[in-house]
């Protein structure tokens, strides 16, 4: 196991444990605390336990050396666990807005929404503390290692953020405003899950945009373009292709070279380019440079 594939699964098993203690913790609190937002936001915490499974399994699958049915790696296993993780968020968002929902439409059809107790209030306020804690220490880690999974996790910690400030706003009216206010715990849970959803979408549709194959930005291709001009004896860099990886980005690029060079040179100038290209974008970047004789271009 490499050094990045270890920083992965440390950051992973330490929101394991985290999830796992909050998980089971909210979920008590809101039976014996009558909150039925913080059953909703424990159960959102268990989500993550799922989540975090997936980043480990997955991350060990994309980890592995390119063989004769990958040419390019496994890389793209790592970004199949993020529309997983999108996926997983969306239902938890849903389930979350659907269960509230109900709640509302009984209260308003004469039902007693139940006053909710200090323990669910106390329960939502540590784990705000908690999940902001592990997300900032989980981001860190996966932009450190450039790991989109890891950092699709962290956004998953935060979405629990998220919906313990909602619960704990819920929970506080519902409590300290009186009956007609308790109605405050279930509209804070549709709020939270509208915000889940939408987190969830965007991942999903960033994966997605990678699993079809879509090019890197023009920003981003256009740097590209000046690390490969940086050579003088380059001449009109063109046909450029891009692709993500998972965390490794592939490149293809025809340039022109003096057609009386010779082949050594033309090798060694190629290999520049390359290795620029992986000084900038890391080692595991896959560099494919097409030469060509100027006078085609005369």
């Amino acid at each position: 196991m490499d050094q990045r594939e270890k920083e992965i699964f440390k950051v992973t098993w330490m929101g394991f444990f985290t999830n796992l203690t909050l998980s089971a913790g909210k979920v008590a609190a809101g039976f014996w605390g009558r909150s039925n937002a913080m059953v909703a936001d424990g159960i959102h915490s268990a989500s993550d336990l799922i989540t975090d499974v997936v980043v480990l399994v997955f991350v060990k699958l994309s980890g592995k050396p390119q063989d004769k049915c990958h040419d390019y790696g496994h890389g793209k296993y790592e970004t199949l666990a993020t529309v997983i993780i999108g996926l997983a968020l969306l239902a938890v968002g849903a389930g979350i807005i659907w269960k509230s929902g109900a709640a509302i439409y009984a209260s308003f059809s004469g039902t007693v929404i139940a006053r909710p107790e200090m323990i669910a209030l106390w329960a939502a306020a540590v784990s705000i503390i908690c999940k902001e804690w592990l997300f900032h220490y989980t981001i860190r880690a996966g932009k450190a290692v450039n790991s989109p999974v890891t950092i699709a996790n962290a956004w998953h910690h935060r979405s629990d953020s998220f919906s313990s400030i909602g619960a704990l706003l819920g929970i506080g009216g519902a409590r300290f405003l009186g009956p007609r206010w308790r109605v405050l715990d279930p509209l804070a849970a549709i709020i939270v899950g509208g915000l889940i959803i939408r987190i969830a979408c965007k991942l999903i549709k960033n994966s997605l945009s990678e699993l079809m194959e879509t090019s890197l930005s023009d920003k981003e291709e256009e740097e590209i373009l000046s690390i490969i001009c940086q050579d003088p004896a380059i001449s009109d860099p063109h046909h450029l292709k891009t692709r993500r990886i998972g965390a490794q980005i592939a490149i293809e690029i025809h340039i022109r070279l003096d057609d009386s060079m010779a082949v050594s040179t033309a090798h060694e100038i190629s290999t520049g380019v390359e290795r620029r290209l992986k000084e900038q974008y890391g080692k595991a970047t896959q560099v494919i440079v097409h030469v060509e004789p100027l006078k085609l271009a005369q």
